[in-house]
């Protein structure tokens, strides 16, 4: 009889084990459905960007070497909707006394993680950087990528915030610590405006270009006067 015991029972407890173990799965894996069942959709949150707006730069030059001089730069920025929200393309342009600033920005979203891609392009060079990615959380926005700044690779922060139906506030900053500290290079506040308003501010912030001069070049007498000369001394 002991011998039967004996097996019995690493029987039953390997039996015992399997079952745990399979309900541990199984409630795993609810919990992740549940999880990503709960998890924000996020594929609308740059709604309030769609349309025309007027804005107003601050740019600190030279970040991340103690500059502390900034330069201001007022202009536009047009958003449109694509794919019904889960990505949008926005045109940018802004002027200060000495620079003027056009790019576009990229922005598309990924429904399986629910996270943002933000692509930025400036006409200078005209190709897309690398994406900047991150969510909205209890109304703010934060986007994290790393890039090469000063020969040194840095993180890069945008900020979202102060968001309301006619305005919002925007933020990005650099971090060449790990993100222990965070210093701001790049501030934007935009306020809504209508199509015609946009129209007028896109006119003023545009560069205006110089027509082309006319070469003057020295010319005789001749080529200027069409009658001939006459000698001083001779009267008509």
């Amino acid at each position: 009889m002991q011998g039967v015991k004996r097996a019995i029972f690493p029987a039953t407890l390997i039996l015992s084990l399997l079952i745990f173990q399979l309900a541990f799965t199984t409630h795993a894996n609810a919990a992740s459905e549940q999880a990503n069942t709960q998890r924000h959709d996020g594929q609308h949150d740059f709604d309030f960007e769609i349309g025309t707006w007027k804005i107003h730069l601050k740019r600190l030059l030279n970040p991340l070497t103690g500059s502390t001089t900034w330069t201001e730069f007022d202009g536009t920025t047009v958003t449109r909707k694509l794919w019904d929200g889960r990505a949008n393309i926005e045109q940018f342009e802004t002027t200060s006394s000495t620079s003027h600033i056009e790019g576009m920005t990229l922005r598309l979203y990924n429904p399986v993680a629910h996270q943002w891609s933000i692509y930025w392009a400036n006409a200078k060079d005209g190709t897309l950087g690398i994406p900047t990615i991150g969510e909205f959380k209890n109304g703010k926005g934060e986007f994290y990528d790393r890039e090469e700044i000063n020969d040194r690779m840095i993180l890069l922060r945008f900020i979202w915030s102060q968001i309301t139906p006619n305005s919002a506030h925007f933020e990005q900053a650099f971090s060449d610590d790990g993100g222990k500290t965070w210093e701001v290079n790049w501030i934007t506040d935009q306020t809504r405006i209508s199509e015609e308003e946009f129209k007028e501010a896109a006119e003023a912030s545009t560069p205006k270009l110089e027509p082309p001069r006319r070469e003057c070049r020295p010319q005789s007498i001749q080529s200027v006067i069409s009658f001939p000369l006459r000698s001083p001394s001779t009267r008509p």
